[in-house]
């Protein structure tokens, strides 16, 4: 992974985290610079971003601890991400609604265009996102 990536990986991680750059923002840079996914483990507080050619780079990403629900809640995940959607919530109220929500991470899946939500019994729930907005993968 070179320098600029790895800049721009962590820039995002910063960004998400601070509220500075929504999410249709981040998976442009991402893509733009070839991560094509990336995943949120709760668990280890961390992110791996993963490149096509299987390199990768895991960036801490801690939170207050916060309990996992025992059971998984796709209504409430659901809940969660539209409230993202709408800017309703910050990135660590994300967490903490889908934490309560039995979420013990999620991959987003750039090339593929969906997040995957999955409890610690392996449920787990799809969301869809549109192609990445030209403007919106500018660094």
């Amino acid at each position: 992974m070179n320098r600029e990536q790895t800049q721009v990986i962590q820039a995002c991680a910063k960004g998400a985290w601070t509220g500075e750059i929504a999410f249709p923002e981040i998976v442009g840079r991402l893509d733009q610079i070839g991560v094509e996914r990336y995943h949120a483990d709760y668990s280890r507080q961390e992110i791996t971003y993963y490149l096509a050619d299987g390199e990768s780079l895991v960036v801490a990403a801690p939170h207050p601890s916060h309990a996992t629900a025992k059971e998984f809640s796709t209504s409430a995940v659901v809940a969660a991400v539209r409230q993202s959607q709408r800017n309703e919530h910050t990135y660590p109220d994300f967490i903490r609604k889908t934490m309560a929500a039995g979420c013990v991470g999620y991959f987003v899946q750039i090339t593929g265009r969906r997040v995957i939500y999955f409890g610690r019994y392996g449920e787990s729930h799809v969301e869809h996102f549109p192609p990445v907005p030209v403007n919106a993968s500018a660094t």
